[in-house]
């Protein structure tokens, strides 16, 4: 178990923007990476016109990436000029404070990046190693007025094999096998994970969410983010999926590496032994009796009774695009902010 990230106070006129500005609140949606979130972006842009008139704003990763949080987390170039990190919070301040002037009375932030990559939870051979840092400069930014947090969590397995996949697919290496019998065997799970998420973010709500439960339903995760009625989600799409062994493996002869590096057949890439894949199903379900009873006031576990398991078959359409893909993916219908 870490332990909890100190949490970053607006400053100076960081802090003087924030007095009498008008009241919104701030949800954000962390993702994880791997658990539908380039879907639901999707979907919240196609329902940008009805959020809007409810009074819901909507900054999706083009935009965050973009124009808002570049400079506000740790870097090589933000370690050699502090004033970028400074520079960055006035920036979301006032970003934020020109969406609340148009009247919101709540602004949508989803950016699964905003907790970490996957590359780089492979190189630390851990689950999102520095997420208690990055969201106390995400809450500091935003004036401490976060009131809603939603983390999806996913199987640990499956998990780690979609970020594996994710990352060879875009050019890099393919992991040893002993990285992934450390990752099988560390201890930091989602429990962890939502501890220091609970010490960077002290007064917001956190609703966790399982994958297995809500995955391709957007409308149920918006419902659980916003905690009322939503726009229905008639699509049934599924962007960003996995890619399977054979494209993997043609990936891997495109560039020259030799494609016997992944194994034979066809399918989901299963990277992890069974023994490996049984430790962390242990750890899954330790985490999630620890969510069930309560996550010791931490966090709460939504667990839609509708449906209590993932559809065995992946919805039919739209399996492989992914953000770049997006129509007006950079664009704020209405009056959405």
């Amino acid at each position: 178990m870490t332990g909890c990230s100190p949490a970053f106070r607006p400053m100076g006129a960081a802090l003087l923007s924030t007095i009498g500005a008008a009241v919104m609140d701030v949800i954000l949606h962390l993702g994880a990476h791997r658990t539908g979130t380039t879907t639901f972006q999707h979907y919240v842009r196609e329902h940008a016109d009805d959020l809007g008139q409810q009074g819901t704003g909507f900054w999706g990763p083009w935009r965050t990436r973009k124009s808002v949080f570049p400079g506000l987390f740790p870097g090589p170039a933000a370690a050699k000029r502090l004033s970028l990190q400074t520079r960055a919070q006035g920036r979301v301040q006032l970003l934020a404070a020109r969406a609340a002037d148009l009247g919101l009375r709540d602004l949508l932030v989803s950016d699964e990046n905003m907790i970490g990559t996957p590359r780089a939870c492979l190189r630390a051979r851990t689950l999102y190693p520095a997420i208690g840092e990055r969201l106390a400069r995400v809450s500091a930014a935003f004036g401490g007025k976060i009131s809603r947090v939603v983390l999806c969590v996913r199987s640990p397995d499956l998990w780690w094999s979609s970020v594996a996949a994710m990352t060879v697919a875009r050019g890099h290496p393919v992991p040893q096998p002993r990285t992934f019998e450390v990752i099988s065997n560390r201890q930091r799970g989602w429990r962890d994970v939502i501890t220091d998420l609970s010490c960077a973010v002290p007064d917001a709500h956190i609703e966790v969410l399982p994958f297995e439960t809500f995955a391709g339903r957007s409308d149920s995760v918006l419902a659980a983010a916003l905690d009322r009625a939503v726009p229905a989600d008639r699509n049934a799409l599924w962007l960003n999926r996995s890619p399977d062994l054979p494209k993997l493996r043609g990936v891997l002869l495109a560039q020259g590496a030799d494609p016997a590096q992944l194994p034979e057949g066809q399918g989901r890439w299963h990277p992890f032994t069974p023994e490996q894949t049984a430790r962390l199903a242990d750890h899954y379900a330790d985490d999630l009796h620890w969510l069930t009873a309560g996550a010791d006031g931490l966090a709460h576990l939504t667990e839609d009774k509708i449906r209590t398991s993932a559809d065995k078959n992946l919805p039919p359409d739209q399996m492989t695009r992914g953000q770049a893909h997006d129509s007006g993916q950079g664009h704020i219908k209405g009056n959405m902010a």
